[in-house]
């Protein structure tokens, strides 16, 4: 029969995604997710595999969460689309200036594996940079439907070029760019959107 369980399952997953996180991927031993999670080289192979494996669940769960974390910030009636719109792209131009500047584990971890032909690490996080558009998009339909954005734009099309600005956010906040500029480019980006012939007026 085998033994039960005698850690805290969530528990070990955030001190290992921290790891990743924080250090990267290939900075990243066994030796340092045993010191993490206080847990012999034998409980984590037998509960979650290699280091691939575990790096793989911390990865699938932080891809699912973050298309999760956006559906619900842009969650709304068709009035105020938008606005929330507008209200997501410019915190994650705030965090994106913040101290830590550690990033987004998506990014990170698709920038680090992708060279080494990890496949199932840059389809899983193009999944989820799928549905971070596909909620952009929603929310411009919305925008369209009350009347904010011009009926004959194409939401899918605009999503894609939000989507660029706002993983460029990060990147450029990691580069040392103040918060200032980085909402600055929000902003010039939102302004370029197609209004309709009621808000021209």
């Amino acid at each position: 029969m085998a033994r039960p369980r005698t850690f805290d399952e969530a528990q070990v997953l955030r001190a290992v995604r921290d790891q990743f996180w924080n250090k990267g991927y290939a900075a990243t031993s066994m030796d340092d997710l045993m010191k993490v999670t206080g847990l012999g080289k034998g409980s984590l192979y037998g509960a979650f595999g290699d280091k691939h494996q575990l790096f793989l669940r911390i990865f699938d769960t932080y891809c699912v969460n973050s298309v999760e974390s956006v559906r619900q910030a842009l969650e709304g009636p068709d009035a105020g689309a938008l606005e929330r719109l507008r209200r997501y792209l410019l915190g994650a131009a705030t965090a994106s200036a913040g101290p830590s500047r550690r990033g987004c584990l998506v990014a990170r971890g698709t920038a680090e594996l992708s060279g080494q032909g990890a496949t199932d690490v840059t389809d899983r996080a193009l999944t989820a940079f799928q549905g971070i558009e596909a909620h952009f998009a929603r929310c411009l339909e919305q925008a369209q439907r009350h009347g904010d954005v011009a009926a004959g734009a194409d939401p899918r099309k605009l999503a894609a070029m939000l989507l660029a600005v706002f993983r460029g956010l990060e990147a450029l906040g990691r580069a040392g760019m103040d918060e200032a500029s980085l909402r600055g480019m929000v902003e010039t980006a939102l302004e370029g959107l197609p209004v309709s012939a009621r808000r021209r007026r």
